[in-house]
């Protein structure tokens, strides 16, 4: 995409790579921020791609996949230009904090004002001298503290460009929708950025089954993209799933969970079991409907109300289809081996019911 700005990295020389530092804010004692990122410029011209990593200042799963990027890349850009920005929210990173120090989240303050709150500076000179100057982009994040995410995309599938990515990028899930009013994702879209975001795993941590997650996902965008050589990798299949929804504690108490992240779900199956901590049974929590955990809760201890569980929900067909390729995926694979990992940051024991409802 274009832009009237001057685009920072226009007089690098074809096929190598510089880091910059661009002023953002100045602290409590009045020492400059600086925002770190690097660009890389391929041999050839071609699409520009940039790669975003902790908006919320304690998603570093991100920033842990950016690094390793910069430090051990496992290609060869042949065309093109690659942005990799490891930390965005550099305040609430240095804070370990998901949020900037005026309290406000950075990803609903796109595209950000120069004049505005601190928050929107920062958005400001992220959008305006960098992201305007990128045809695609991909943003890295978690889960929300005490939760954890099973791989998946959200993006704009009406969106022909998104929906091109996110194809790509391969991880079995996609999210469809525009996202939130603000957010980085929807924002660079309209301006003519197409961006993905990838969500996975939890804050405070670099996840190996993340790294390897988002690393291939990146690579294959940039095959899409021609930016290097190589076949797409992506799983057998793919849902796009069109509606979410969080199934939430009705007791207070603690849980013992009975299914994982990416685990499928039918209409009535028990989910977790509520016990106070003696191990009275209080109650269970079933599934309303058919679905897919893409998110839950890592913190057993519950109130009334709180969120277990983020279902994904589709039709009967897709549905189908997903549980057949679920059974027929390679423990060694990298599906298999996500669904191990992800499922250690829970403690699961097999329901003592088995009783399902068809839908």
């Amino acid at each position: 995409m274009s832009s009237a700005l001057t685009c920072l990295w226009a007089d690098l020389p074809a096929g190598s790579q510089k880091s910059y530092f661009l002023e953002v804010a100045e602290s409590y004692t009045g020492i400059i921020i600086r925002l770190p990122f690097m660009v890389w410029k391929g041999k050839e011209e071609g699409k520009t791609l940039c790669v975003t990593a902790a908006v919320h200042g304690d998603e570093i799963n991100g920033t842990g996949t950016i690094r390793q990027m910069i430090a051990s890349p496992t290609f060869e850009l042949k065309a093109g230009t690659l942005v990799l920005v490891p930390v965005v929210n550099i305040q609430g990173f240095e804070r370990q904090s998901r949020y900037m120090p005026d309290r406000r989240d950075l990803n609903r303050y796109f595209p950000g004002n120069r004049n505005g709150s601190v928050t929107s500076r920062l958005a400001g000179v992220l959008f305006e001298d960098i992201l305007v100057h990128c045809d695609f982009s991909i943003d890295l994040h978690t889960a929300a503290v005490r939760r954890t995410n099973f791989p998946h995309i959200r993006s704009d599938m009406n969106n022909p460009r998104c929906s091109d990515m996110a194809k790509a990028f391969g991880v079995e899930i996609v999210i469809n929708g525009e996202g939130p009013e603000g957010s980085l994702r929807r924002e660079a879209t309209q301006a003519g950025c197409a961006t993905i975001v990838l969500e996975a795993g939890e804050v405070w941590k670099v996840e190996t089954a993340y790294v390897e997650t988002a690393t291939r996902g990146i690579t294959n965008v940039m095959k899409m993209l021609e930016m290097i050589e190589g076949e797409i990798d992506t799983p057998e299949h793919q849902l796009i799933c069109h509606n979410t929804r969080w199934l939430r504690a009705q007791s207070g108490g603690f849980l013992q969970f009975h299914a994982s992240p990416g685990d499928t779900l039918t209409k009535g199956q028990t989910i977790t079991t509520n016990t106070g901590v003696l191990g009275n049974e209080l109650a269970t929590l079933e599934a309303p409907c058919r679905g897919v955990i893409i998110g839950m809760s890592t913190m057993p201890a519950v109130s009334p109300g709180d969120p277990v569980i983020h279902l994904a929900t589709t039709d009967r067909e897709d549905f189908k289809a997903m549980e057949a390729y679920i059974d027929s995926i390679d423990d060694e694979s990298l599906e298999g081996r996500i669904r191990d990992d992800f499922a250690t940051n829970v403690h699961v024991v097999e329901s003592e019911e088995s009783d399902r409802v068809e839908s």
